[in-house]
């Protein structure tokens, strides 16, 4: 196996005097896939604010490409390879769509992602490149916030919850169009609250549960009776 792009182990993360995650463990392969799953308050959101730097953690307890980054600022780790698309979006109001995606190109990585390609990507967005972002639908939204971090060039690409509160047709569109993002090698790392479309999505799954990773393994060998098990803790 090659050495992993990612390796967390051991990884505490505060928000306070309350603690969201307890000694985790995980790692991802180049290329490779995995999903994150399990219910509201899991630590799963955490995760990712702590993989992109949005919350500060021990160096040592996240490695990317053999170098500790847990200490690092969000700019500084953006700045080595991992966007962020986040839970809710989070796009600049005042800007249009294009202003959007040009943020996200600001970091100059070289790379197959350009305005071009996002807009090949999801045509509907060059449609609507002069629209200011708060005029578009929540799935429109949604590419634009997967296009604006596909633009810096990433290694590896961390997608929360993007499917949350989007209609049917629009988390298939954008659904359909995830496996064209990876083809070229990207690592990705998938929080889904839909065990299935995580599932069919990733090589791997890890199900965390009040912090902790509670499974984890193939996706296509865990049953649904193991993941719901670990999901509930029953």
């Amino acid at each position: 196996m090659p050495d992993p792009i990612l390796a967390i182990a051991g990884l505490d993360a505060h928000y306070g005097d309350f603690q969201a995650l307890y000694g985790l463990d995980l790692t991802v392969a180049p290329g490779e896939v995995i999903a994150i799953i399990g219910a509201n308050g899991a630590g799963k959101t955490t995760l990712m604010r702590s993989i992109s730097g949005l919350l500060r953690n021990q160096a040592e307890a996240i490695r990317y490409q053999g170098e500790p980054i847990g200490h690092l600022r969000a700019d500084q780790i953006a700045a080595r390879g991992i966007a962020l698309v986040p839970e809710g979006r989070q796009l600049f109001p005042s800007l249009s769509v294009e202003e959007n995606l040009i943020i996200g190109g600001q970091l100059g990585r070289r790379g197959p992602w350009s305005l071009e390609a996002i807009y090949a990507l999801f045509p509907i967005l060059e449609e609507r490149r002069a629209v200011p972002s708060t005029a578009l639908s929540g799935g429109q939204q949604q590419m634009v916030a997967i296009g604006r971090a596909l633009m810096a060039n990433p290694d590896l690409l961390l997608l929360d919850e993007i499917s949350l509160g989007l209609a049917p047709v629009i988390i298939k569109t954008i659904y359909d169009a995830l496996p064209g993002i990876v083809s070229s090698g990207m690592s990705a790392m998938l929080v889904e609250q839909d065990i299935g479309k995580a599932l069919s999505m990733s090589q791997r799954v890890y199900c965390l549960q009040e912090g902790r990773v509670s499974l984890q393994g193939r996706s296509d060998q865990l049953s649904r009776a193991e993941i719901g098990r670990a999901y509930f803790g029953v």
